[in-house]
């Protein structure tokens, strides 16, 4: 497949993606609060212990996610513009949730009939594992609505139900924690109740009652579905094991607690900062599908978006690494739980190389060659849970730490070495030039503050993001100029 450059159509998807980012900002930003809020309140109304129940608990949850539902809707996603084009959309999502509801009810089949083995391998109590269960139901609905409302463009009702999503799991959460005294439990059943509340948003923000009639399956999409989502499923639980695994192996070797301080750091860096990160590609990549569908190159946007990237993702993390400690001692509310500074920078850049990824592998969902995305990221996940078993028990924290970023970081290099013909990446060098230079009176600054000044960590952290960013945009007025 050949494809041409056209710089009008091009101009004017930009301008499209900036209004989306416009758009999705809000949700994204207000999660990024939501997110900062929810450490140090969980962890204000939990002992380290049953914080690390409840981090074990939502790993297992993405994990069965991963496998059973959220690769339908992505792929409702990627397949979205084309049967619209074709004017199939009832046959479509009958085919959306007929698989959906089949692999839900897989799960509970396979989940139940080697419950004990889940017991042994996860470390998770019975009444635990059954609320899992039960709470991925509304999780599914949700994963398939959300694609749904972003494959039709819907930025600002997509923005909505992820404000109200993430308040309201946080205000259900302390209502149950505070007058039933549930512990953990507490958190799963404040998720379950508000996503459930967020599922019926959903259903009428998507229109999908006026476009769902049960027909029947067409199975000439079926197999194109789970070619590209199978290999998605597959990419996504080698991700999980590169971010999600150490917590079961430190289990299995110095406990719950431990387990604790390992969600707070990742509750401080991945989810936190893949947020904000994520304001880009949730309004980019639909466009961007489009582009491709109608034969638009579409490497330029790609670069282009990649620049954005770097130049919002590296200062923040550089800053928050540099400044670990009083990171976590501002937005963790409970002193046993401020080891986590040791992981901050390790998990932080461990993010950037995977937020940057969703540029880099783009080319393989373009293509429909998912599965080059699953060889590379099992690749980098196996050499993760070999450095957590080689490195935690003589390094604690720090052979997580290492172990994490080590593996995010091969994932990202693999990714740049294997690329598809048409499909490489433009390196975006003008806005990595500029910031290099914008970098030498960060550095200086830094040097000044750590030997002759100390201010409150806030406000150094606040002006070295104002030097850099400052220098750089004199660089970039000078450069238009």
């Amino acid at each position: 497949m050949e494809f041409v450059e056209n710089k009008e159509v091009e101009k004017e998807q930009l301008k499209a993606i900036f209004r989306d980012m416009v758009k999705y900002s809000p949700s994204k930003i207000i999660g990024m609060l939501g997110n900062a809020i929810i450490v140090p309140v969980y962890t204000s109304l939990l002992p380290p212990d049953q914080y690390g129940l409840y981090s074990l608990s939502i790993a297992m949850l993405s994990f069965l996610c991963i496998i059973f539902s959220d690769w339908v809707g992505l792929s409702g996603l990627r397949f979205f513009k084309h049967h619209q084009m074709m004017q199939d959309m009832p046959k479509y999502l009958t085919t959306l949730v007929t698989m959906l509801v089949s692999n839900i009810f897989l799960m509970f089949v396979i989940a139940l009939t080697f419950r004990q083995s889940f017991y042994d391998f996860f470390h998770i109590p019975v009444k635990y594992f059954l609320a899992i269960l039960v709470l991925i139901i509304p999780v599914a609905i949700r994963a398939l609505l959300f694609q749904l409302l972003r494959a039709q463009l819907k930025s600002m009702s997509f923005t909505l139900s992820t404000i109200i999503n993430q308040f309201l799991t946080i205000l259900l959460s302390i209502f149950f924690v505070k007058f039933f005294h549930l512990g953990a439990v507490a958190l799963l059943l404040g998720m379950g109740v508000s996503i459930s509340l967020i599922d019926l948003l959903l259903i009428y923000q998507s229109n999908i009652l006026s476009w769902f009639k049960l027909q029947k399956i067409e199975w000439n999409s079926v197999l194109p579905i789970m070619k590209y989502g199978i290999p998605i499923a597959a990419t996504s639980l080698s991700a999980w094991i590169i971010n999600q695994s150490n917590k079961f192996i430190m289990n299995s070797i110095h406990g719950f607690s431990q387990v604790g301080i390992v969600g707070v750091a990742y509750g401080l860096t991945l989810p936190l900062l893949m947020t904000i990160f994520s304001i880009i590609t949730v309004a980019a990549i639909p466009r961007i599908i489009n582009m491709y569908e109608e034969k638009i190159d579409v490497r330029p946007i790609i670069s282009r978006f990649t620049g954005y990237y770097i130049l919002i993702a590296l200062p923040v993390i550089t800053v928050i690494s540099l400044y670990s400690t009083d990171y976590v001692s501002m937005l963790s509310s409970n002193d046993k739980f401020l080891d986590a500074f040791k992981l901050i920078p390790y998990f932080a850049f461990g993010t950037f190389f995977m937020a940057i990824t969703d540029y880099t592998t783009l080319q393989y969902h373009l293509a429909n060659k998912t599965y080059i995305d699953f060889i590379i990221k099992l690749t980098s996940g196996i050499v993760g849970v070999v450095l957590n078993i080689l490195l935690i028990p003589d390094y604690g924290l720090t052979g997580v730490g290492i172990a994490t970023l080590g593996a995010n970081f091969l994932y990202f290099l693999l990714s740049i070495i294997i690329v598809l013909p048409g499909l490489r990446l433009i390196y975006p060098s003008s806005v990595m030039g500029r910031m290099f230079i914008s970098a030498l009176p960060f550095g200086i600054s830094y040097y000044l503050f750590n030997r002759f000044f100390h201010l409150p960590a806030l406000f150094e952290m606040l002006f070295l993001m104002f030097i850099f960013y400052g220098c750089y945009w004199l660089l970039s007025k000078k450069a238009v100029n």
